[in-house]
């Protein structure tokens, strides 16, 4: 399956790329699982995509829950919680 991730703010920063076209395996099936294999890319996305950390996930332009499933095609975009005041 083929997705379309974007990366905002601190987590654009961290990976150095802002956008990315990955092929994830079959058993990648909702945003929680795409976050654990992100995880297994390397030291830095583990630290980035670390549980413990807050992260926002939006599917195709509307925030999801961690439960959410993803398609081939999907957008999946990343970014942490906004504060505002």
């Amino acid at each position: 399956m083929k997705l379309q991730l974007r990366f905002f703010a601190s987590l654009r920063e961290g990976l150095g790329l802002s956008e990315e076209l990955v092929s994830v395996p079959p058993s990648v099936v909702n945003t929680a699982e795409l976050r654990i294999w992100l995880m297994q890319r390397g030291e830095v996305w583990a630290q980035l995509f670390n549980a413990e950390r807050p992260i926002r996930c939006a599917v195709n332009q509307h925030i999801a829950a961690e439960d959410v499933r993803i398609s081939d095609g999907d957008e999946v975009a990343f970014f942490p919680p906004v504060t505002g005041g």
